[in-house]
């Protein structure tokens, strides 16, 4: 699995941070990652720190807040992904597909309005 940022990726000039070129055991244990970390723990999950995850050119940081933020940055290089328990609860029905079969499909894992979208892409490259 790859994290990547893509600024300016369209005519809105919203910019796109993505997880992708994974596979369905990839998945799974993200997903998982998220439960254990994020939700039951409610701990802050640091992407670069995880074992199956290629940081390209940033990182993110996943945690709980009390309002769905979405994705914030300072400097383009490290990003916050912070949601509330029902956002990431809502994150992991989103990726659940992705854990049940390998599939070529993309998917947003939030709707929030924000300059910033995270993309859920196993076969971007």
């Amino acid at each position: 699995m790859k994290l990547d940022y893509i600024d300016n990726y369209n005519e809105l000039q919203e910019n796109l941070v993505l997880l992708y070129n994974f596979d369905m055991v990839e998945a799974i244990k993200f997903r998982d990652l998220l439960i254990e970390i994020v939700i039951l723990k409610k701990q802050k999950l640091d992407l670069s720190q995880v074992d199956f995850i290629e940081p390209v050119n940033c990182n993110l940081i996943l945690g709980l807040f009390k309002t769905d933020e979405g994705i914030l940055t300072k400097d383009n290089q490290t990003f916050f992904c912070i949601l509330t328990l029902q956002g990431f609860e809502n994150v992991i029905k989103l990726i659940e597909p992705f854990c049940k079969k390998e599939t070529r499909s993309h998917q947003y894992l939030y709707d929030i309005d924000n300059p910033t979208d995270l993309l859920f892409c196993p076969s971007a490259s």
